[in-house]
């Protein structure tokens, strides 16, 4: 279900904040039978993965961040194809995320090995998103000395849940926001959804990103 799936739902959950048209979703997913891609997108709608909704004539789709099904669905898909990047270090991500003080975070990577245009002297951006209740500086000091000798070095960053998701909701342009547009989900995929569930909630939209 996941291969089948994957590449009609992932514009959907790379920009959970935004309505497709069935074009646009064929366009993105490369298919060119239109009738596959309609039978993915109605299935996905009945499982309450997807929404529909048809303004006037129109009708348009997006993730469905209200379901928990939707949300544990999206994560899988991210984790799937973050760990299928073959260009990605990911002995040295491994090597990081075994070091992490805290049985609960989201790590991700952003910046030029999203974009793939990394030099062989680009640091890797490495973000984790913590549980409210850990200590962020803790954290990043467990976890110092490795990204700093690790090959890539990692340039870390280090965020509560609620920090993160007042970036999101905040008005200002900022760094959590240049992250949901440029990520690879690695480890904790699910918890980043319900974080975006509870943003988008509370009126984060594709205008909060301009």
């Amino acid at each position: 279900m996941l291969k089948k799936e994957h590449q009609i739902l992932w514009p959907m959950i790379a920009q959970p904040w935004k309505r497709f048209t069935f074009k646009e979703i064929q366009e993105l997913s490369k298919k060119t039978s239109k009738s596959y891609v309609f039978t993915i997108l109605k299935a996905l709608v009945k499982e309450k993965i997807v929404q529909e909704e048809k303004i006037g004539n129109l009708l348009l789709y997006r993730w469905n961040y209200k379901s928990l099904k939707a949300q544990v669905y999206a994560g899988m898909v991210s984790e799937h194809l973050a760990w299928n990047k073959p260009w990605l270090p990911y002995d040295t991500l491994q090597k990081a995320a075994a070091k992490v003080p805290t049985p609960f975070y989201t790590l991700l990577v952003t910046g030029s090995y999203v974009k793939k245009t990394q030099k062989t002297t680009s640091d890797i951006d490495v973000v984790l998103i913590i549980d409210d209740a850990a200590d962020t500086k803790r954290v990043y000091a467990q976890l110092r000395s490795t990204c700093e000798l690790s090959i890539p070095e990692i340039h870390l960053y280090v965020f509560k849940k609620a920090e993160f998701l007042e970036m999101l909701i905040n008005k200002e342009a900022n760094y959590g926001k240049e992250i949901v547009q440029n990520t690879f989900l690695l480890y904790g995929a699910e918890v980043y959804y319900h974080i975006l569930s509870e943003a988008l909630e509370r009126g984060f939209t594709d205008e909060s990103l301009s």
